[in-house]
Formats: C-alpha cells, structure tokens, sequence
C-alpha cells in the first residue's frame, strides 16, 4: 500500500498535479486540443480518459495513509494552489483555558487527548515536554510563555524574596475573606488557582536561581513558630548552646495573632512577638543586627499548616552549607551544631541526613550524652476515618545497647527534627500545592529523599529536646475554622492528602480516580526522585500501600544497613566497639 501510494504522488506530474485544490476540470478541457483519428477511436479514447479521471477523483476524495504526506514526496511543480488554513481554526473547539497556553507558546501537543479526557493536567503535558531541556530549575510554568533569552540567572535576594512573599499573602488573606463561606472544595479550588497564578511561577523562578551551596560550616536553621509562647526560649538556647553562633542563620516563619483579643487557651490578647522578644534581648541583639535572623511575618487567619510554613522557611535559605529544620519549642544539646555537623560527617553517604523524634524536654540532654540516642523505625497505617489511611510515624526507641560513633541508617524522617545536606532544598523542593495539612509530609519528605539519593540516619546522640505537651497552646486548624467555617478543616486535609497518596502509589488515590485533577497540577514537578525506585523505598521500608499492611524488616531495630548497603556492616560490627568500651574502662 506504501509502494503503491508514493507512486501514485510521484505520478502526480503525468496528470496535472491532481491533488486537493486542485481543478479537476483542467484535463477535461484538453480533449478539444487532441487530434484523434476517427469519432469511434475518439469516443473509445474519451470513454478512457473518463475511467482515468473518475479512478483520480476516487484516489483524490479518499483520506490520505498516514504513512505519507504529501510534503514529504519531491515534486516537479510547486504547490501553488494549496488553500491556507487559519491556524486559529485548528484551536477554536478547544478549551479557552488550553487555547490561551497555545497562544503563549505553551504546546501540549500529541498528549491533548490526554489532557481532555482528564488523565493529565495542561501543566504537566508542559513539563513533560519541556524537562528534558530545562529540568525542574528552568522557567517552564504556567503562564510563562516561551523562555526568555534575558532570564535573571542571579541568586534572588533576601529583600526580593521577602517582597513576593509578603505580596503573595496579602493575595492570600484577600482571597480568604472572598471565600469565607465557601466549602471544603472551594478552599482548595481559590487556593490552588492562586498558587497557579503566583506562586508556582515565581517558585519555578526561584529554584532555577538558587544560591551555590557554601563550604564554610555555616548551618541554617528552619524555624516554623504558631503563636508560640516558647519560641523566644528556642532562639535564646539555639544561639546560647552552638559552639559557633556566627555561623548559624535562622529563618523564622512566625505566625501570630496581633489582634487585642486573641483566644489562647484562657489567656486574651496578642501573642508573644518572638522577634522583636529576641532582638531586643541583649543575648539576640547581636545577631539580628548581623542579619542572621530573617522573618517572614503571617497572620494567623494566613496559616496553611507545618507544611507550608516550612515551604516558606525553606526560601529564605542563602547557601548556608547545612540545613536543619525544627519546630519552635525545642532545647539544645551544648555544642549542637559541632556536633550535627560531626554526625553528617561521619555519615557513610554524600548525601545523609540525620532525624528521629527527639526525647522530651524534660529530659537533661547532658546526662544522655554517653548513651545511644533513640531510632525512628516503626510505621503504621492510620485508622482514624479522618486520616485517609496515610502513613503515620511511630516513636523513637532505644534499640542499642552501644553508642556508635557512626550514625545508623532509619527509613523515616521526622519533619519536627533533621538536618541535612543543603542541597536537599535544591534536589527535594518543598511542594507549595500542599496546604492545610497535619499529616502526611513526613512519609512523603522521607519517599522523595530516598528515592533522589539521600540517606536517612539516626543521631548517635540526642542533640534536641521537644516540648511534646501543648495542649493548651492554640492548633492551626482553629485558625482554619476561624478564617472560613467550623470543622472544615478534616475534610479539606483529606481532600489534598490524596495528591501524597497518589506520589505514594496508593491505588485509591491513582491518578485516574483522583478528583479534581487540579490536586495533581505540577505534581511531577514535587514527587519521587529519579536516583532510586519508590518501590525500593517501600520494600526496605516494610511498606504495603495496596494492602495498608506493615512488614517487620528487622534491619532498622537492629541497628544494621539496610538491603542493598551490606557494604556498610563493618561499620557496625558491635563486637568491635565492645572490646574498644572495655578498654576504655580499663
């Protein structure tokens, strides 16, 4: 059928470029020019011509093989009577939304079927076409149009991070009022578009300008306070116990009510301005005069969970070598920040992080310091109907008999505590389509950096202390019941988790059973990274997600490497560090 269509259109010189648009009648019209020999011969020479020009009609209203095109086949005259199309009416049957992006340079191409049918979001036939030449640090986002030759390349500065942000939230807080009665599905729909609009282009911005990751033992410490009363206490024993204060950088998330009647529990007023509290003290004057603490100020009625708050912590970063993240009522170990940074040293991985749940405040941390700290290896799959079945972390234990100078490895990561390699926020970017939400970050952060070639580990010692019980002190969600209606804040959380549980693999969360299809906007853009499988992670994590089962995997309680690092055991031979312990005490 090839051989016989491209003779056909090689022919086409012999009978006039027959082809659409083409008169047809120009052939008819030369049997007057013809110098038959007898009307017989003429007759039978026409009925002839008739069977030909019939046999090209039929070939010509018949659709062409999409094999071959016509513009792929040479020939001898020019196409001269082709009929031009207007480019407009190949797009006037679609979508507008889809006809704006086409008009700025934004094609979806062969994956439109997709994108109609709502197995793919417009976003993410973008990226997908774009990421082989951009990656993740490039300007392809919504709205972006085709890249510019003249992109800033320039780490972006405090002040202009500082202003988008604080410009953001003031969109947000506008946002929040138009919607204060709106459902569950209606929060995240204004949100969801507002992030579209604003702070998805400028995060894609961001990451392609990121700072280079400094090499000076610098560390910067990530702190997300909610109307806090104890966050001045973290800042005074952060800064009061590390072993090198210069080089500690904080970036602090407050978020307060400054109204003069705000519920706290049975207390009335504003809250405690950390801030100001801790700058003005004669201990944190000298810091804060350094630029070493730098504020992003929300109001309460603003706050969008843990998650978030650490988004925006995590962009007021300036290539610090060390990140480490904390929720703001902890205390410290003296010499922490030596002593962090020893840990990730000795770490056996270029990229390693260290995390667990810490003990309690109560606890005096220089009492512990010759014993093993507690490891974070056990998981379980929520029942509650109001937790989706996420992946929820168990406690730290004292698995070990034996303090190790080396850290050992741990599936999880506990967001409350960890520090890491810096570039973490450059290779596993927080996810700003992640509101409202309580849980399910930490399965999900711990996923993500395994799968991108980090490698979580315990603290050989405690090095933190958490204050655990608050229940007195105010809850986010109060705010979110507070900023739209009561009790709308579980549902709302339910709705997004579903954008987790489709990264994890949950089949009830696939993609094509996710709705809307807006929770998935971007969402390859903040999911698994590409140096490990997911699988992988869930096999050593003992992790079923089809069945919401947990397998007891042995390695972590142990204290050994996982599957797949038996290179690493010699580093925990225990009989090793027995006859050094018994030496030490001769």
């Amino acid at each position: 059928m090839k051989s016989e269509a491209l003779h056909l259109y090689a022919s086409a010189d012999k009978i006039k470029m027959f082809h659409r648009g083409t008169s047809y009648l120009s052939v008819a019209e030369q049997r007057d020019d013809d110098d038959g020999p007898s009307s017989s011969n003429g007759g039978f020479l026409r009925g002839i011509g008739c069977l030909i020009l019939c046999s090209c009609l039929l070939f010509l209203i018949t659709p062409a093989p999409n094999i071959t095109h016509i513009d792929d086949v040479k020939v001898s005259e020019p196409l001269s009577h082709h009929r031009i199309v207007d480019p407009r009416e190949r797009t006037r049957k679609l979508p507008v939304r889809v006809q704006n992006l086409l008009a700025q340079s934004q094609v979806v191409g062969d994956q439109l079927q997709e994108v109609k049918d709502g197995k793919k979001t417009v976003e993410e036939a973008i990226h997908r076409s774009n990421k082989q030449d951009s990656g993740i640090g490039s300007s392809a986002r919504i709205g972006a149009g085709a890249l510019s030759r003249n992109q800033k390349t320039a780490p972006m500065s405090l002040n202009e991070i500082l202003t988008f942000l604080n410009s953001f939230l003031k969109k947000l807080n506008s946002s929040n009022v138009k919607n204060k009665h709106a459902t569950f599905h209606g929060i995240w729909s204004a949100y969801h578009d507002l992030v579209g609009k604003y702070l998805y282009p400028w995060d894609q911005e961001y990451l392609r300008r990121m700072p280079s990751r400094r090499q000076d033992g610098s560390i910067y410490l990530s702190v997300v306070s909610f109307r806090d009363e104890f966050c001045v206490e973290t800042l005074n024993d952060a800064f009061g116990k590390a072993k090198s204060p210069d080089n500690l950088f904080v970036g602090l998330i407050q978020q307060n009510c400054e109204e003069e009647k705000c519920r706290r529990g049975s207390n009335v007023g504003p809250d405690p301005d950390c801030y100001n509290l801790f700058c003005s003290s004669t201990k944190g004057k000298k810091y804060c005069n350094n630029g070493q603490i730098r504020l992003l100020q929300m109001k309460d009625s603003e706050s969008l969970g843990p998650y978030m708050a650490r988004y925006f912590a995590s962009k007021l970063w300036m290539g610090e070598q060390w990140y480490m993240q904390i929720d703001s009522h902890m205390r410290f170990l003296q010499n922490w920040d030596a002593l962090s940074i020893q840990m990730l040293e000795k770490a056996p991985s270029n990229k390693p992080v260290i995390s667990h749940l810490p003990l309690p405040h109560t606890f005096d941390l220089e009492e512990k310091i010759d014993v093993a700290a507690p490891r974070l290896c056990g998981a379980i799959f929520a029942t509650s109907d109001i937790e989706g079945q996420i992946v929820r972390l168990e406690g730290s234990y004292n698995y070990d008999r034996v303090k190790l100078d080396t850290p050992r490895f741990a599936p999880y990561v506990a967001a409350g505590y960890l520090i890491a390699h810096s570039d973490m926020l450059r290779d596993v970017p927080f996810d700003p389509f992640l509101p409202y939400l309580f849980l399910g970050e930490e399965i999900l952060l711990s996923a993500r950096l395994w799968t991108s070639g980090y490698d979580i580990f315990s603290p050989t010692i405690s090095l933190v202390g958490h204050r655990y019980e608050r229940n007195q002190q105010p809850k986010f969600w109060e705010a979110i019941h507070m900023a739209f209606t009561n009790g709308v804040h579980n549902p709302l959380q339910m709705l997004v988790l579903n954008r987790i549980k489709e990264q994890l693999g949950y089949p009830d969360s696939a993609r094509d059973m996710v709705k809307p299809k807006t929770l998935l906007t971007a969402v390859e853009q903040y999911s698994m990274g590409h140096s490990r499988s997911l699988d992988d992670y869930l096999k050593i994590a003992g992790l079923n997600v089809s069945l919401k089962e947990v397998t007891y995997t042995a390695w972590c309680e142990t204290g050994q490497p996982p599957p797949g690092f038996e290179r690493h055991n010699h580093l925990y031979n225990l009989s090793i560090y027995t006859v050094e312990s018994n030496l030490n005490k001769k």
